[in-house]
């Protein structure tokens, strides 16, 4: 009798199992199609960085202070905000105080380059925010990192860039860490480039590394068959038997490449020794600088200070694309993997700055 209770209380609780798996799959099913179909939207984050200086100096000044001095140190700051206000509300109603008086602005952003250089759809939505209110006294700053990657990526983020000149946007970009290849495409359009003592800059070459198993499969009998239409469809294969054509006709598109890169650098920075600095190699930040690959040595935290102390307004303008929660997990999948992408990209045919 009990054994049979048991059994069909079993049979209960795995039917009801199975029902919840059910749901809870085609809950999951709906959530995903819904993720897939929605838009990728974002919102602009401006944070002001010139209140945060003032409040972090503010607290550690008062660190020492008694409590009955910081306690009148307030009644006093609150009582010039009361004025402040007072006297502003008195001109708004005589139609004085039409605007409030523009300071001059430093936008500050951020841009940390992976082998796509996928922060450049972050990148376009803040560079035309700021051309839509940036006044002419108004600067740009960019907290460049980038060890470089895909052509089409980097030279479409230094497109991005090229806009802010373009609209008469003082631009200066920030080499803390790293700009090399791609991203010292990015970094030669600014009107001034500073970097670190150690940070890494240069590498203006191009490399394409592609692995070819073809003797493998013919050792083991294997025919692998490229139908192509057009003479240079494809030049190199990771299967089939590379041409000394196809070697050749690769090897001078890597060329033109390397040209056109040179080129872009020259025309932005003229005072370069194109030929002493393309050879593929990179610098340190006070080499670079007298080779002219860097106009100061500096970091960008001073850049920043520095523009707070000369009463500039410093906003820090950052697009935060919003994510799903997969999309989240695909994301830190992707970081993590992302040195191991980059070592893989250089053994095929895909090409990097």
């Amino acid at each position: 009798m009990w054994s049979d209770i048991a059994t069909g209380y079993g049979l209960f609780i795995l039917e009801i199992l199975t029902i919840l798996l059910v749901i809870a799959g085609i809950v999951f099913m709906i959530v995903t199609f819904k993720q897939h179909q929605a838009k990728n939207t974002g919102e602009l984050v401006v944070v002001d960085l010139s209140e945060q200086y003032q409040e972090h100096s503010k607290r550690l000044r008062e660190f020492s202070l008694t409590q009955e001095t910081r306690k009148q140190l307030e009644k006093e700051e609150k009582k010039a905000e009361k004025d402040k206000a007072k006297i502003e509300k008195e001109k708004r109603k005589k139609g004085e105080l039409i605007e409030d008086e523009h300071k001059p602005r430093l936008y500050v952003l951020h841009f940390k380059g992976d082998i796509a250089a996928s922060a450049t759809s972050a990148l376009r939505e803040e560079v035309s925010a700021i051309i839509g209110v940036a006044k002419p006294e108004d600067e740009v700053l960019v907290r460049l990192e980038s060890p470089g990657g895909m052509v089409h990526g980097y030279g479409l983020a230094a497109s991005q860039l090229l806009r802010l000149k373009q609209h008469g946007i003082k631009l200066t970009i920030a080499v803390d860490k790293v700009a090399a290849s791609g991203g010292y495409m990015m970094a030669c359009v600014a009107d001034k480039i500073v970097a670190a003592p150690f940070a890494i800059l240069g590498s203006v070459g191009v490399v394409a590394q592609i692995p070819n198993i073809h003797r493998l499969l013919k050792k083991h009998d294997v025919d692998v068959e490229v139908m192509t239409a057009g003479e240079y469809k494809r030049t190199m294969t990771v299967l089939g038997e590379n041409t000394e054509k196809g070697k050749q006709k690769f090897q001078q598109e890597l060329e033109d490449t390397h040209q056109l890169f040179k080129q872009f650098v020259t025309e932005n920075r003229p005072q370069l020794d194109i030929e002493q600095i393309a050879t593929g190699e990179h610098w340190f930040g006070q080499q670079a600088l007298g080779l002219n690959l860097v106009d100061a040595i500096s970091t960008s935290d001073d850049l920043i200070l520095n523009a707070i102390k000369a009463n500039k307004t410093v906003l820090s303008v950052k697009y935060h694309i919003k994510q799903s929660f997969l999309q989240k997990v695909g994301k830190q999948a992707e970081e993590s993997t992302d040195a191991f992408l980059l070592r893989w990209l250089k053994r095929n045919n895909s090409t990097l700055l």
